[in-house]
């Protein structure tokens, strides 16, 4: 990568919750006293809002590190649960026995209440959290509320702490919540941090990695915090992404434009302005990894586990300029990349042949039992099917090696994140990150999607899996393979000259009806730009003009482009 470049001992900009890290603006810091008065407060509710990527997860995961060793924690992590549900969850992450497959709720009531009883005659507090709160049922804002009611003569035995995004304000707001809304004892809203900070920011987390000297410079750090809006989420990919390209062009320090060329690797076609004015909607799209690795991080009373250093993903290697000039295709740009079980070596998996003739899983054994027992060849075996889906082959275990293989093979990655409407409508075969129990994270591939089943296979083995428990355990990750025009160039953009060019005015005639006239078809010109962003219009994409990997997939996937496998079944998309 580009550490040695610059004389860095480590990537700076990771979007993995590393402590060493964390930098905590005074927004942060009013946020994070807010929280631990209301835990000091023995009882109530603390309510936590920000815009998605506005540091919720680490003025949270601070908050856990700052509690005393006498607290336990409960933490609920996916909260569209029925009113039982959520009870039963609670108990669960307390360890508490109850009747196993009871539905009755005062059996689980009574349960609850004896060990926060015993836990309070002990010295000890309990606290739960809720994240993504904003999505609790108005059946299960209520049994919440009723929580609290559980208590003795002097205190309440539970404190609950809600995390969410703006809607939660609103929701809390609902005068048929009023109840709950008057019992919470500490409320704060974070969001976006200044110029000033974006800089301190940045220049925090170069200084960690070692950095001598400044790395961006001041017209950059003005068009990083332009561009991300503010939002350290997005800062991180942006800087990352930055530091990248400036290494490729041979550059020492990041100026505004190697910053806009970033800007168009990972801030592409899905609604984020280049104003920073929609940020929220592409880090709804590439924040759910980092959210769910921060809570696995060390929890209070066995609820944080350490993630096994093993499992970490290697660093992509870059394309070097000499292959990047070859084929036309821009240097790949690192991506947040997930904790799967696995990260088996290249050599060690070498010569496996594609699993796509492997037996499915037996009828008895359910998502959650495949996951529990799946092994670190997951990700090696989701890769190699997901390349056998193309007729290609592979033995990478990683997302670096496998999507330089790609390259080699003339396609391309795309590892972001969003929504499964989204991914139904590129309509390929693709790789997802799912939950295990314990909070691993376990590479699947989605063969197929029929009605609201979907066929998939985890680590060899196949089997059909209803989507609503596939939704249940993805939190939005994925990884794809798509093929680019003729010339291999994975953008188009107005001016462009080559093969490519006119392969894009061929197919937007064939998915439109209509033409672009020009007197060169192999130019990028005005007229071409206008149809490119009608076709983009009528996609929901983001109508800039420009032929990115998102606009070329729904290109193939509308003219139905031949020796390009689909994920939908004949009679769907």
């Amino acid at each position: 990568m580009y550490e040695k470049h610059f004389g860095l001992t480590e990537r700076p900009f990771s979007i993995a919750p590393d402590p060493r890290f964390l930098y905590m603006s005074p927004r942060h810091r009013e946020a994070l006293a807010h929280l631990l008065y209301g835990v000091g407060e023995g009882g109530g509710f603390v309510q936590l809002t920000g815009e998605v990527g506005t540091g919720k997860t680490t003025v949270c995961r601070c908050l856990l590190e700052q509690l005393p060793g006498d607290v336990d924690v409960a933490l609920i992590l996916n909260p569209r649960l029925t009113g039982l549900e959520l009870i039963a969850s609670l108990c669960d992450e307390l360890g508490v026995d109850y009747p196993a497959g009871t539905t009755s709720t005062k059996v689980l009531i009574d349960a609850l209440n004896q060990r926060l009883l015993e836990a309070h005659a002990g010295g000890r507090r309990t606290v739960m959290i809720i994240d993504e709160a904003q999505n609790l049922s108005a059946e299960a804002l209520e049994q919440v509320r009723l929580l609290t009611n559980l208590e003795t003569n002097r205190e309440k035995l539970l404190q609950i702490i809600l995390i969410g995004q703006p809607e939660l304000r609103d929701l809390l707001a609902r005068d048929d919540l009023r109840q709950l809304s008057q019992r919470i004892t500490a409320r704060c809203h974070l969001v976006p941090i200044g110029r000033a900070e974006t800089a301190a920011y940045i220049r925090h987390r170069l200084q960690v990695c070692g950095a001598t000297e400044a790395l961006f410079s001041e017209r950059a750090v003005d068009r990083v915090h332009r561009l991300s809006g503010g939002v350290p989420r997005l800062i991180n990919v942006l800087c990352d992404r930055a530091l990248l390209g400036a290494f490729v062009e041979g550059k020492r320090r990041v100026d505004p434009a190697v910053v806009r060329r970033a800007a168009r690797e990972v801030l592409p076609e899905e609604g984020v302005g280049r104003s920073g004015r929609r940020w929220w909607l592409l880090a709804a799209a590439i924040g759910f990894v980092a959210l769910l690795i921060a809570w696995q991080y060390p929890r209070v009373n066995r609820l944080l586990r350490v993630a096994d250093p093993g499992l970490a993903l290697e660093e992509p290697r870059p394309v070097t300029p000499a292959v990047a000039s070859a084929t036309g295709v821009a240097p790949a740009a690192p991506q947040p990349a997930p904790v799967p079980v696995g990260g088996v070596g290249d050599d060690a998996l070498a010569g496996v042949a594609a699993l796509e003739g492997q037996p499915a899983a037996t009828a008895d054994a359910s998502l959650q039992q495949v996951l529990e027992q799946a092994s670190p060849r997951a990700s090696a075996h989701a890769w190699q099917a997901l390349f056998g889906r193309w007729r290609q082959q592979t033995s990478a275990a990683t997302d670096a090696r496998a999507c330089a293989r790609a390259v080699q093979v003339g396609l391309r990655c795309l590892r972001q994140g969003g929504s499964w409407q989204a991914v139904l409508r590129y309509d390929r075969p693709l790789l997802i990150l799912l939950t295990a129990p314990g909070g691993r994270w376990v590479p699947v591939l989605v063969e197929s999607v029929q009605g609201d089943q979907a066929h998939v296979q985890v680590d060899g083995r196949y089997l059909d899996v209803g989507i609503d428990e596939l939704l249940a355990r993805w939190y939005g990750e994925y990884r794809l393979l798509w093929k680019p025009p003729p010339g291999g160039r994975a953008v188009l953009t107005p001016g462009d000259r080559g093969p490519g060019v006119r392969w894009l005015r061929e197919r937007l005639r064939e998915a439109t009806g209509a033409a672009a006239i020009g007197r060169d078809p192999d130019l990028f010109d005005q007229g071409l730009k206008v149809l490119v962003q009608q076709f983009q219009r009528s996609q929901d994409l983001d109508t800039d003009g420009v032929a990115g990997a998102r606009t070329i997939i729904r290109l193939n996937t509308v003219t139905r482009q031949p020796g390009i496998p689909r994920l939908l079944l004949t009679g769907q998309g």
